[in-house]
C-alpha cells in the first residue's frame, strides 16, 4: 500500500471516530501539510464518503451522519488492541456502560476476524487474568461521560446536579477543565460556580449533565491530573495529619500511592507531608513503610498508634524486652 493512499484510509478512520476535525488538527495527526490534508479529503469525496464542512469557529470536517462503512477489517495487532482494550478498561472500572456491551462490542470485533486469528484471541482471553481489579464502584454514566468531554474540549459551562458524599444533593454550574481516569473511577475537574474554587468531581455522583451557552479560558498549565490527586491528598476526613520526614519528596511518591499525600519541601533536607485520613492506624504503618526518620507534627493521637505499631513488631519479631 502506498504512503498517500494509507494517508488517505488514516483520514478516514480519524473522520470515522465522530466529531467535526479541523484542517490543522488533521494536518498535525497525518503528519502532512493543509494543502495536501485538502487533497486526502477531495479523494474521500471521489470515493463517494459523504465527507462534510463545517463552518465557523468550531468548523473543520466531519461525515455525514449515518454513513456507515463496509464489514470491520483488522490486523492480528489491532484487533488484540481493541479485545484487550476492551476486557482491561472494564476490569479497571473506566468503562461506562454494562458488561452486557462489553461482552456485546467484543462479540462483534470477533465475528468479523479471520477464524484463525479469532481461535488464537479466544485463547488469549480465556487464560489471561489481571493483577489490578477494579473496587466495586457505581460507574458513570456514558451520556454524562461523553457530555463533560465535549463541554471541556469546547470549553462551555455544565450545569450539573451532584450528590456529595453523605447524600447532600446541589445545582452547579462547572467550567470542565479537564476529565481524568484515577483508580477505576472518573473525575471532572474545573471551576465550581457555587464555591467559587476550582473542585474535583466524582463523575459516578453526577445526576445530569448539562451544557450551557457561553465559553471559558483554562488557566495556562493547569494540569487537570494533578488537580485530582491533589484534591483527593485534600478530601476532608476525620483526622489532618502532617509528619516531617529526612527523605526527599522523590522518596515519599515512591512509597505512598498519587492521591494519599501532599508533599512540600522543606529547606534542611526534610519534607512536610500531609494528609487526611478517618483511621490512624494505617497512617502509623504507612509513615514506618517511607523507612526514614519522622516526627509527629499533628495529631497527637498519631504517637499511640506509632508507638503500638512498634510494640506489635517487637513482639513479632520475639523481642519482649
Amino acid at each position: 500500500m502506498s504512503r498517500p493512499t494509507a494517508r488517505v484510509l488514516a483520514l478516514l478512520e480519524i473522520l470515522q471516530s465522530g466529531g467535526t476535525r479541523t484542517l490543522a488538527e488533521l494536518s498535525d495527526r497525518l503528519g502532512v501539510n493543509e494543502r495536501t490534508v485538502r487533497r486526502y479529503l477531495d479523494h474521500l469525496v471521489d470515493l463517494d464518503v459523504p465527507v462534510r464542512a463545517v463552518r465557523g469557529r468550531y468548523g473543520g470536517y466531519r461525515l455525514a451522519p449515518g454513513f456507515r462503512m463496509p464489514p470491520l477489517m483488522l490486523t492480528g495487532d489491532e484487533a488484540l488492541a481493541v479485545l484487550l482494550g476492551l476486557v482491561a478498561g472494564r476490569r479497571a472500572g473506566l468503562v461506562t456502560t454494562s458488561a452486557a456491551a462489553v461482552e456485546s462490542a467484543t462479540g462483534k470485533v470477533r465475528r468479523v476476524l479471520p477464524k484463525a486469528l479469532g481461535r488464537r484471541l479466544d485463547a488469549l482471553l480465556a487464560t489471561a487474568d489481571f493483577t489490578v481489579r477494579a473496587r466495586p464502584v457505581v460507574t458513570a454514566e456514558t451520556e454524562v461521560l461523553l457530555t463533560l468531554a465535549e463541554a471541556a474540549r469546547h470549553r462551555q459551562p455544565v450545569d450539573l446536579r451532584y450528590t456529595a458524599w453523605g447524600g447532600r444533593r446541589s445545582e452547579r454550574t462547572v467550567h470542565p477543565y479537564g476529565i481524568v481516569a484515577h483508580s477505576g473511577r472518573w473525575y471532572v475537574t474545573g471551576a465550581d460556580s457555587a464555591s467559587g474554587e476550582v473542585r474535583t468531581f466524582r463523575l459516578d455522583r453526577i445526576e445530569s449533565a448539562a451544557v450551557r451557552q457561553g465559553e471559558f479560558d483554562v488557566p495556562s498549565g493547569f494540569d487537570p491530573s494533578a488537580q485530582v490527586l491533589s484534591g483527593l491528598a485534600q478530601a476532608r476526613y476525620a483526622h489532618e495529619v502532617s509528619v516531617r520526614v529526612r527523605c526527599t519528596a522523590e522518596h515519599v511518591g515512591l512509597r505512598l500511592p498519587a492521591g494519599i499525600a501532599t508533599v512540600a519541601e522543606l529547606p534542611d533536607g526534610w519534607v512536610r507531608v500531609r494528609l487526611w485520613a478517618e483511621r490512624l492506624d494505617w497512617v502509623a504503618a504507612a509513615i514506618a513503610w517511607l523507612d526514614r526518620p519522622f516526627e509527629i507534627e499533628h495529631p497527637q493521637e498519631l504517637r499511640e498508634h506509632v508507638r503500638a505499631l512498634a510494640d506489635r513488631l517487637r513482639a513479632a519479631a520475639g523481642d519482649h524486652a
